[in-house]
């Protein structure tokens, strides 16, 4: 058994990403599997693998059992098979980077995904000595991710989030007419596993000790009318909703449970309504990271960011005219 303590430098960092880091030559899998099966704890309780660790956090770590061949150089193989990519640039300087993330890339590897956006870019750019995610985005999300390209600015930017100070927006095109009445979406969130350990997220109420508070603001923006199989005309709301909380799939939850789910949403959505959607070429779920909120972690100016939506959005519902 091994224990390691953070230091300061790690202080917000992504739990699977500090045993990464860490523990040089274990594969992904193997730093996955530990963790799911609580092996790994955190100040003697079990932790999961995106809770970020604090500085002074204790973590007892399992015996890892290695092939010589894993503990020779896992590293340079593995980053040799990533390929290198950029993506498209919203913002950039010395301390950070934004881009806008396509959908259908991860942003970044394991559970699964060999890699993902970081991996690409870090192979990209092999001469930055830092690269972090500050936050991550749905696979299946376009939009906004941003990336730190030092550990203060790290620390300083989830900080932010900690605090509820960073705004996010998001554009949604849900179901059915959204009633003006419904702005704030105040419904606790409880993640679950399916039996094939596929994770999942349901509303729960204020007594489950597991639910974790969310809070979603809901913005109407517009109504548009889409041909369903029949050809029968079917409303959607284009939907700008700023998540005050950064919970698992909280956007995709929420409007599902208001029953208003999100168009091609493939885990909580109205999966014959998704069929018809895709006659018309909706191909992906419409949910794209809108706009960007933070203070300058070095400049302590406002840094507002906006990403468009995305083509392959815009072919089949045509929101433009709403923004």
């Amino acid at each position: 058994m091994r224990q390691l303590v953070v230091d300061a430098e790690s202080d917000g960092q992504r739990l699977d990403n500090y045993l990464l880091r860490e523990l040089k030559g274990a594969p992904k899998s193997l730093i996955y599997r530990v963790i799911r099966s609580g092996e790994v704890r955190r100040n003697k309780g079990r932790v999961q693998a995106d809770s970020r660790v604090v500085a002074g956090d204790v973590l007892r770590i399992p015996p890892l059992r290695l092939a010589a061949s894993a503990q020779s150089a896992p590293d340079q193989a593995v980053m040799a098979a990533v390929p290198a990519r950029e993506f498209p640039v919203l913002y950039e300087d010395d301390a950070l980077l934004a881009i806008d993330k396509p959908a259908g890339v991860a942003v970044h590897g394991g559970s699964g995904v060999s890699f993902g956006v970081i991996e690409q870019l870090r192979r990209a750019r092999p001469q930055a000595p830092l690269l972090e995610l500050v936050h991550r985005l749905d696979r299946d999300t376009s939009g906004i991710l941003l990336v730190a390209k030092k550990r203060s600015v790290l620390r300083l930017l989830q900080e932010q989030l900690r605090q509820r100070s960073m705004g996010k927006s998001y554009l949604a095109l849900v179901k059915g007419p959204w009633p003006a009445r419904l702005k704030v979406l105040d419904w606790p969130l409880h993640k679950y596993l399916l039996p094939d350990g596929e994770r999942r997220v349901r509303v729960t109420d204020a007594h489950d000790l597991q639910g974790m508070r969310a809070i979603s603001l809901v913005q109407v923006l517009g109504q548009l009318t889409l041909a369903d199989a029949s050809g029968a005309a079917q409303v959607a709301t284009l939907l700008a909703v700023t998540i005050k909380t950064g919970r698992t799939h909280q956007i995709r939850v929420h409007l599902a449970h208001a029953g208003h789910p999100i168009a091609g949403d493939d885990k909580y959505g109205d999966f014959g309504w998704n069929r018809d959607l895709q006659k018309l070429g909706g191909k992906r779920m419409f949910l794209h990271a809108w706009q960007l909120r933070f203070t300058h972690p070095v400049l302590g100016q406002e840094v507002q960011l906006q990403a468009p939506l995305p083509v392959d959005l815009l072919h089949w519902a045509d929101c433009q005219r709403f923004l």
